[in-house]
């Protein structure tokens, strides 16, 4: 993977991970497009780096909101950002689970899986479908709640599963606000990839070669870049429920990758 390779699939994560069409969904995709021949773990690897950076977007874009659950948090009460916080660590149960069970298996799927990817872009196109017709309303995340997006954000797992798309979709349908919905799904990843990292740190799973520094870089500055705005427009299309332009979106791109891969 050159340079100028890692910064396109970099912006291409920064834009796809708050946008409803699967970032690593597009990222299997840009690497088939440019022809990257990186082994399975490289490309893990790559993957994980630009999620990190898109993680930290979404840390700066929501540190107020952050700033004020940590501070919830040392005051040791049942306060409204503890119980927050009890939604979030909730809600990453179920695709902790399954990264932590099936972690060989789902490194698999991240190999130029052109097919699969256009048919789960199908899915998420379905989902926002019905999602964007969901009435919007003033409720809040419960725990209950959690859960059940929490679920929706493993199956998200699948690369052309949009992990946003999934868990915003699933919250509207569940008729949570469209704006809290947002705020939750963006905040509910960050532990998880955090979580990932360090996983992968205490295992020895992220050894980088002298020769991927430059490349894992150009790779993280642009999908944090460029996810900083992408968050912030992404909160206003769904709270103009404008999920279903997505949905075409994710129709056409699932419908050339299938037909790229079988011609």
């Amino acid at each position: 993977m050159s340079l100028i390779e890692a910064i396109i699939l970099g912006i291409v994560q920064g834009l796809t991970e708050f946008l409803p069409v699967s970032s690593s969904g597009h990222l299997e995709l840009g690497k088939a497009l440019l022809g990257d021949t990186s082994i399975p773990q490289e490309s893990m690897m790559f993957t994980v780096v630009v999620h990190f950076a898109t993680a930290l977007a979404t840390l700066v874009v929501f540190r107020a909101e952050v700033a004020r659950i940590a501070m919830g948090l040392f005051k040791r009460k049942n306060n409204d950002e503890f119980q927050f916080s009890l939604k979030i660590l909730i809600s990453m149960i179920p695709a902790a689970a399954v990264g932590v069970l099936f972690a060989n298996e789902i490194e698999v799927l991240f190999d130029r899986q052109i097919v699969l990817v256009g048919v789960m872009l199908w899915v998420t196109g379905i989902l926002l479908i019905i999602a964007d017709k969901a009435k919007n309303t003033t409720t809040g995340v419960s725990l209950r709640h959690s859960i059940i997006i929490g679920v929706a954000q493993a199956i998200a797992i699948l690369p052309g599963i949009s992990r946003s798309g999934a868990t915003i979709s699933t919250s509207v349908i569940l008729g949570i606000d469209r704006s809290k919905a947002a705020s939750f799904s963006f905040l509910m990843v960050v532990p998880l990839i955090l979580g990932k990292i360090v996983k992968d740190l205490m295992d020895g799973g992220l050894q980088i070669s002298t020769d991927q520094v430059s490349i894992l870089w150009a790779g993280f500055l642009a999908a944090f870049i460029t996810g900083l705005f992408a968050c912030q427009w992404m909160i206003k299309l769904v709270r103009k429920a404008q999920l279903r332009y997505f949905s075409y979106y994710c129709f056409i791109v699932g419908t050339i990758a299938i037909g790229y891969q079988q011609f």
